[in-house]
């Protein structure tokens, strides 16, 4: 499907990011209304590169979107899996810098961008919101500490334990209840677990032979949760 062909259903997706924002006024909906632009991205496809100056508040509507940093010798360490409704980027658009990381299309996407100095001047007159998106910030803050405890004190086995339910966490389940709602390839999880990828492919090997999950394909089902957060937690 090209991108063009894709149709965006603007008003739903403009009530799902104002959805996103406690205590909008009437003008302030009608603000972001007049400066929200949306887009469809391809799986695969970059929405913004390691870098890029921040237009706005980049806001995922649909989809699953995962931001990564290049790491040394071009491998890549994944630092944030997002999924909708949310935002992505806004720490470098706060900050006034360029974006620290790259956020890629997990599957098939839609991202809207509310201009910046638009946003911004809903900020300087909505303090509820404002704090609504520090706390967002905050909790992103304290996440991205424990991530670095993790990936640098746990073993293999616990960090890859750890992923899995990470991704639990944030994607939840098919209707099976078991298998895992997003579907990464084995360089994907070593990338977010901070190994290579035969050590991914062979350690959730081990988790399979020990009858933690079952694998098919790029489909992971957790056979047995209390063990996987035993393994995470021991580290």
């Amino acid at each position: 499907m090209s991108r063009h062909s894709y149709h965006i259903d603007i008003e739903s997706v403009f009530e799902g990011v104002c959805g996103l924002f406690p205590n909008l006024k009437p003008e302030e909906r009608e603000i972001i209304r007049n400066n929200i632009t949306c887009q469809f991205y391809r799986k695969g496809e970059i929405i913004y590169k390691e870098g890029d100056v921040p237009q706005g508040l980049v806001c995922l509507s649909k989809g699953k979107v995962k931001l990564y940093k290049e790491g040394v010798g071009g491998r890549d360490q994944i630092v944030r899996m997002a999924k909708p409704i949310g935002f992505i980027g806004y720490r470098a658009l706060f900050a006034d810098e360029n974006y620290s990381a790259t956020a890629e299309a997990l599957e098939d996407a839609v991202v809207c961008i509310i201009e910046k100095e638009a946003f911004m001047g809903i900020l300087r007159n909505n303090a509820e919101l404002t704090l609504h998106i520090l706390k967002s910030v905050a909790t992103e803050l304290g996440f991205s500490t424990n991530r670095t405890v993790t990936l640098t004190q746990k073993h293999i086995r616990g960090r890859l334990a750890e992923s899995l339910i990470f991704l639990r966490d944030t994607y939840g389940f098919e209707d099976d209840g078991k298998t895992l709602k997003v579907y990464l390839s084995r360089e994907d999880l070593a990338n977010l677990s901070n190994m290579t990828t035969s050590n991914a492919i062979r350690t959730l090997s081990g988790f399979a032979d020990e009858g933690v999950i079952e694998l098919d394909g790029r489909r992971i089902k957790i056979l047995d949760q209390y063990r996987l957060e035993r393994i995470s937690d021991l580290g």
